[in-house]
């Protein structure tokens, strides 16, 4: 009984004293949870009734300001931007907080009569993560 004993006890302090394989790889990190949100977006030059009017993607160097009015869905409480680009050139970035889902925003950005050329915007979250992306012409 006693040789069953000390056996018991040595085998209750073995598990412990095991050896542990640390060349295996770490568990891979969770990954990252696919975006839920939507975004339906156009140019316009203006805004009416919460309703873009005149769209397009070509317009005359005289059009003076374009609109970007979207409809995100599955954005509550986010803050998603738009972010305005003349040729490779970041011309501004306009912080959108999104209130309810769905919810139909815009943002307008000023164009200079010289400002001809290439243009396009895009819609990112918060992660810089582009939702959408349209191109547009100024003057051609």
């Amino acid at each position: 009984m006693k040789a069953l004993r000390t056996l018991v006890m040595l085998l209750g302090f073995a598990g412990p004293l095991v050896a542990q394989d640390t060349t295996a790889a770490p568990p891979a990190a969770p990954a990252a949870m696919p975006s839920n949100v939507s975004v339906e977006a156009v140019l316009a030059r203006s805004v009416v009734d919460r309703a873009p009017q005149d769209t397009g993607t070509a317009f005359p160097d005289s059009v003076g300001t374009i609109m970007l009015w979207m409809r995100a869905t599955g954005a509550s409480g986010q803050t998603l931007h738009h972010v305005w680009f003349f040729g490779d050139t970041e011309v501004g970035d306009v912080p959108l907080t999104i209130g309810g889902s769905p919810w139909r925003t815009w943002s307008r950005k000023s164009v200079p009569m010289d400002a001809k050329g290439a243009w396009h915007v895009e819609i990112r979250d918060d992660a810089g993560t582009v939702l959408k992306r349209i191109d547009f012409t100024v003057g051609q």
